[in-house]
């Protein structure tokens, strides 16, 4: 991502190195910036939902629930973990998302400060359908099967033109965990 002080064009083309600017409307200069080369943008790392007191109190009620049992059936251990537990998952789920760089290029892709070699990724899918259009890598890690980049200020067809020439193409979709987690709002 490019933000520029000074006002640009809204199409910027240099024809030594190739590289081509495309600018939102003049007010913002919010720009993202491809070559031949490579793709960048900058997303939210996750989705993030605004949580409202209720959420808090169902997510303490829930805790309390489960830890209360926990103890009656005399595993104070396990009480413990659900409450640390749920008191990480809160303050996690309500800190608002940081902005992570997101770079494809020919060597593979870089997500903030990791990078994936297209050796260990399998395929892609992008998705549009959704509120929320992302890229869905599915990576040869077992431990790490599924890796998801948001997609903002980047055309997807431009991306998907992008992969197919070094991904194979095939339709993948959130763990079913992932999807209940954005469902609950975490």
């Amino acid at each position: 991502m490019i933000y520029s002080h000074k006002p640009l064009s809204d199409k910027t083309v240099r024809s030594n190195n190739y590289l081509s600017t495309i600018c939102t409307p003049p007010i913002l200069f919010l720009c993202y910036t491809y070559d031949m080369e490579k793709i960048e943008w900058t997303a939210p790392e996750y989705i993030h939902t605004q949580k409202t007191t209720e959420w808090y109190w169902i997510v303490g009620i829930v805790t309390l629930t489960i830890a209360i049992i926990s103890i009656v059936l005399n595993n104070i251990i396990f009480a413990l973990l659900i409450i640390i537990g749920m008191g990480t998952l809160c303050m996690y789920a309500s800190r608002e998302p940081r902005r992570v760089p997101i770079e494809i290029s020919p060597a593979g892709v870089r997500i903030g400060g990791y990078f994936y070699p297209y050796d260990n990724l399998d395929s892609f899918w992008v998705e549009t359908n959704d509120a929320y259009p992302r890229v869905i890598f599915k990576s040869q890690k077992k431990m790490m099967l599924y890796i998801t980049a948001l997609i903002e200020n980047v055309d997807p067809d431009e991306i998907k033109n992008m992969l197919v020439t070094h991904l194979k193409e095939e339709y993948h979709t959130e763990p079913l965990l992932e999807k209940l987690l954005i469902y609950f709002g975490f």
